[in-house]
């Protein structure tokens, strides 16, 4: 269903009853790319996935950053009259999820973070991203969506992906066609890691049990994730052996199974 919040028309889906778990994806996805997973939650949980700001059907009149799309996915939440909820975050969507967490600590039960970062606290990276991300929202921009996603699918953080069957990438492909160029390039405008905070400082603050999810595949978020373990005061780290960057994709009924033994301890 549709939900004007700020400016924005949010798509978003309820399913189930019980403990609300929100889900959000990642860069080029929808909050379809966790049908999946939301279906093998426990029953007394029930599920949220959205469409995140330039993604799929949510539609802005204009750019939102990470701080006022929490605000927005807080006034989401009350809206449905939850007062606490657990939150599960892919990639841009887990950064998007430790943001909330962070920000609204007092409506966060857990957090489960899959291949996510706090962002970069060094301003030099941070600039350095920023324009990567500028140029990369340009050639979007220029070549359009179908041009992006045949680079896209290509880059190594993906390469695991190439071993799926052709049905799984099939529907990947088709998310990601799904978008609009302009969506997507306020996305990383607005939303990329160089454009959101660095809440690596904030690590240490987090009261609520965390879940770190990394493929072991994926080097550079493995040894982030490793990182970030060391900060959190009540954080649990697993490696999904043989996953890339994608393990709810990779690997869902292993990347369902580690979620709802989580979601039953906390």
């Amino acid at each position: 269903m549709y939900k004007t919040i700020n400016h924005t028309v949010y798509w978003y889906e309820v399913k189930g009853k019980g403990e609300p778990v929100v889900f959000l994806h990642g860069f080029t996805g929808t909050g379809g790319t966790w049908d999946t997973i939301a279906a093998r939650l426990p029953e007394d949980l029930q599920s949220l996935t959205i469409d995140l700001p330039g993604h799929g059907r949510t539609e802005s009149k204009m750019p939102k950053d990470m701080e006022r799309f929490c605000g927005d996915l807080a006034e989401l939440v009350e809206s449905l009259q939850w007062k606490k909820v657990h939150l599960v975050g892919y990639s841009m969507g887990g950064r998007a999820a430790l943001s909330f967490a962070v920000l609204y600590p007092g409506m966060v039960k857990s957090l489960t973070l899959e291949s996510a970062s706090p962002g970069l606290s060094d301003e030099k990276d941070k600039e350095e991203r920023r324009q990567n991300d500028e140029q990369l929202a340009q050639r979007i921009q220029s070549d359009g969506v179908e041009a992006f996603v045949e680079f896209w699918e290509n880059i190594p953080l993906f390469h695991t992906q190439k071993h799926l069957p052709e049905e799984v990438r099939h529907k990947i492909r088709t998310e990601r066609l799904f978008q609009s160029a302009e969506g997507l390039a306020q996305s990383l405008q607005y939303m990329g890691t160089g454009a959101q905070p660095s809440w690596w400082d904030a690590l240490q603050n987090l009261k609520v049990p965390v879940l770190l999810v990394a493929g072991g595949r994926d080097d550079k978020f493995t040894a982030i994730n490793q990182s970030m373990k060391k900060q959190i005061p009540k954080a649990e780290l697993t490696v999904v052996e043989g996953a890339g960057h994608a393990i709810h994709v990779e690997q869902p009924v292993v990347f369902g199974r580690i979620v709802s033994e989580f979601l039953k301890t906390v």
